[in-house]
């Protein structure tokens, strides 16, 4: 660990010469790409840093115990009983931060929110969970924009999109797609009866087009007019886009923007995320005998999450997580909640699980 900790400490300090460097200086996207990584491994050598210097505290403490002075053998023991800990939570936390990060983490997001079986209190917990979201979006000092929106009859919503951008997006709420199932007297119920209800939650990095390796003669486009609910918001041009790619016959559209502009950016990315999904299913099914991700594919057929209002009970069913603050969680603080997931995943890493 130590010979791989010294070479990300030199790595490191390159970056921070290269950050001076006037042709570096002179280029803004050199310059964001290496201040990014700099940024990265700040965390990791700050404790790195301090675990060296616990380390070598406790050799010192090691060297007193030789003394022949009683007193002097006392406090080098107490400094070692205090310092011995210390430098294990270190070493503990230097093996996490270890870890290969999935380098989408970074990314922003297109976050999609679409009512599920349960009528009008369906679209109701729709707009429930946007509401949530959003207000954790402001508490993480995140940027989001809705870009299609359709109103449930009674409030809430049918589909909400909206993009969001700001840091480490897609490592929080990747975990956040799935079934989300809300268990409460509804509004729109007048015997008092406790009903069930669901809302889809789907959550997509966002790719720079430059990274997605899709050879343009494979592809095939067609623009349509997308339908629209009437009034002056009818759409009278082909602002629709749908993609085939042909070697596999996976197909993505978007209608979510008036833009066509926007929405072939929108179905680029769906593209190249079902792509990367068959990818990885067939991968999957190649290699049986390994064992699934902790924290569950991400398909919306996964029920990963019940809110139950009766109980003020929230469940995270993929790694029976039981919180008694639902109160709390639905006005957006789902910290302790995503960081159980990030803790479940990097576990599943560390005992080398399928991803």
């Amino acid at each position: 660990m130590i010979d791989k900790l010294e070479g990300i400490e030199n790595r490191y300090y390159y970056l921070e010469e290269r950050l001076s460097d006037p042709v570096v200086l002179s280029d803004m996207t050199q310059f964001a790409k290496i201040n990014k990584e700099y940024k990265d491994l700040s965390s990791l050598i700050t404790v790195y840093h301090k675990y060296k210097e616990v380390g070598a505290a406790i050799d010192n403490a090691k060297v007193m115990l030789l003394d022949v002075d009683d007193e002097m053998k006392a406090m080098a023991q107490e400094e070692l009983n205090v310092l011995t800990p210390q430098y294990e939570e270190l070493q503990e936390e230097l093996e996490v931060l270890l870890i290969p990060k999935d380098p989408e983490d970074t990314k922003d997001v297109v976050f999609e929110i679409r009512s599920g079986t349960g009528g009008d209190e369906a679209s109701i917990f729709a707009g429930d969970l946007y509401k949530m979201y959003t207000r954790y979006f402001e508490s993480q000092g995140w940027r989001f924009e809705v870009i299609d929106e359709n109103p449930g009859t009674v409030g809430g919503y049918n589909k909400i999109v909206m993009e969001v951008y700001g840091a480490e997006v897609y490592g929080k709420l990747k975990f956040e797609s799935g079934a989300h199932r809300v268990q409460r007297v509804p509004k729109t119920e007048s015997q008092g009866r406790v009903h069930t209800s669901a809302a889809t939650v789907a959550v997509m990095p966002k790719f720079e087009e430059e990274e997605i390796d899709i050879r343009k003669d494979d592809l095939k486009t067609d623009t349509f007019r997308a339908q629209g609910a009437g009034g002056q918001h009818v759409n009278k041009t082909e602002s629709g886009v749908r993609f085939t790619h042909l070697p596999t016959g996976i197909v993505a559209e978007s209608t979510d923007s008036r833009s066509q502009h926007k929405n072939r950016e929108i179905a680029l990315q769906r593209l190249y995320v079902k792509i990367r999904e068959a990818a990885k299913e067939k991968a999957y099914l190649e290699q049986k005998d390994q064992r699934k991700s902790l924290v569950g594919s991400g398909d919306r057929s996964d029920k990963i999450r019940t809110y139950n209002y009766p109980q003020n009970r929230v469940t995270d069913h993929r790694i029976n997580l039981t919180l008694y603050n639902l109160d709390t969680i639905v006005e957006g603080d789902l910290d302790e909640i995503i960081k159980a997931l990030q803790v479940a995943e990097n576990a599943n890493k560390m005992q080398g699980g399928d991803n």
